[in-house]
């Protein structure tokens, strides 16, 4: 695995410099190679770990759920993760739009706006959102990759088998047999990340260009500063002070996940990875692990809310409209409520920022003026987001782990 990251990391930045020297001295040649070679590379490595996505998600879940067994445990557990996630995202969100006011990146007259030209998709009402978590049809769900769903039904499935216990064994052996064919299969998978990583980030970088880097600097670098503060202030906080480890041991430790997060830019890709990485350099135990991260690949999106902080200020200060405090705090949770129920695949922020300028009464159209630089971002921010989970799930693990440590013995009862 120490070399497997070394040699991701050597991919992306060869693929960081041939894409961006071949937009510069060769763009006639980019095109071809792009459509032949580094766009196939790269799709080529996401087919294969997007294939491991729904058993990973569905059995380890279904583990995680029926290993915790006391539904005490359970909801305690449950209860941890979701208010982390919900504050995490209010912290990030803050952050995102307290930077933006300071540094002003979309200083009136800067960009031309009628060079925006994104059309939205329309957003899921949170309403919908809730409903839509009970699946009607479970194997339908799984073929359509609704992960909330999906999860919904491991859940029920997992909280099933930790009440029936022996009568269900067999079938618990079952799972747990899955569970050790599905990340043996992603190991293998896992030795094309070098070649999948140099792909990604060579259409990526090449594509987007120099230009529109330039064009689009003042609003990437405060995206970027929002996220690595966050990652470095917030979960760096919570691993140091609540889960009482060291943030250099931690993030040392997960570089690897954060590494294929960046290359691939999908949360739900990089699962398999991330859960693994937790579970063997940071301690985590399994059952906490394969309830909580696959859950925050779902609905932990800090990265995703950054950027929607950031880019609605920055939208707003292009097209010079004053922002009130009714409307900052409507997108401050407009953004923590639309997380919850975002897919971790690449590009789907955009849809969920469309929600977010709609509520707020900007334009819509205005999201092709950061379309330029996003994909960059897209990648930061999914690193942002495993980061989290990973936080989340050392976080829950070692304090689950203070609880059994302190719980009275049956002598001591007697």
């Amino acid at each position: 695995m120490k070399n497997l990251t070394k040699y991701i990391i050597y991919s992306l930045i060869l693929g960081l410099v041939v894409g961006l020297g071949m937009n510069i001295f060769a763009p006639d040649l980019f095109g071809p190679v792009d459509k032949y070679f580094f766009a196939p590379l790269g799709d080529i490595f996401l087919r294969l770990i997007q294939m491991m996505v729904i058993p990973i998600v569905f059995i380890s879940i279904v583990l995680g759920t029926a290993n915790i067994g006391d539904p005490k445990k359970l909801g305690r557990i449950g209860g941890k993760t979701i208010l982390f996630f919900l504050l995490s995202t209010a912290v990030a969100i803050t952050i995102a739009m307290a930077l933006a006011f300071i540094v002003q990146p979309g200083e009136p007259g800067l960009l031309d706006e009628e060079a925006a030209n994104f059309e939205s998709s329309e957003a899921p009402s949170v309403v919908d959102t809730l409903v839509n978590i009970i699946p009607t049809n479970p194997i339908e769900a799984m073929q359509s990759g609704e992960m909330l769903q999906i999860i919904f039904f491991a859940i029920f499935i997992g909280f099933g088998l930790a009440m029936l216990t022996k009568k269900t064994d067999r079938i618990y052996r079952l799972f747990e047999q899955g569970n050790e064919l599905v990340m043996y299969l992603i190991m293998i998978v896992m030795y094309t990340a070098p070649f999948g990583a140099f792909g990604l980030i060579a259409s990526a970088v090449g594509g987007a260009g120099i230009g529109a880097i330039k064009s689009m600097a003042a609003y990437f670098f405060v995206v970027l500063f929002a996220l690595i503060l966050h990652a470095i202030i917030t979960y760096g906080a919570v691993v140091k002070f609540v889960a009482k480890k060291s943030p250099w041991w931690f993030f040392k430790n997960f570089a690897p996940a954060m590494s294929v997060a960046f290359g691939t830019a999908s949360s739900g890709a990089t699962l398999p990875v991330s859960m693994k990485t937790a579970q063997e350099r940071l301690g985590v135990s399994k059952s906490v692990s394969s309830f909580v991260q696959p859950l925050g690949a779902t609905i932990n999106m800090d990265g995703t809310a950054i950027m929607q902080g950031v880019a609605t200020v920055f939208i707003a200060q292009v097209y010079a409209v004053d922002l009130s405090f009714t409307q900052l705090m409507t997108v401050l949770l407009i953004a923590i409520l639309a997380s919850i129920g975002t897919a971790g695949v690449p590009g789907v922020g955009l849809i969920m920022l469309a929600m977010v300028l709609d509520q707020v009464g900007l334009p819509v159209e205005a999201i092709g003026l950061i379309l330029g630089v996003d994909r960059l971002l897209d990648m930061t921010r999914t690193a942002v987001n495993i980061t989290g989970d990973a936080t989340c799930a050392l976080f829950v693990s070692e304090t689950e782990k203070d609880i059994e440590k302190n719980k009275p013995s049956i002598s001591d009862e007697a």
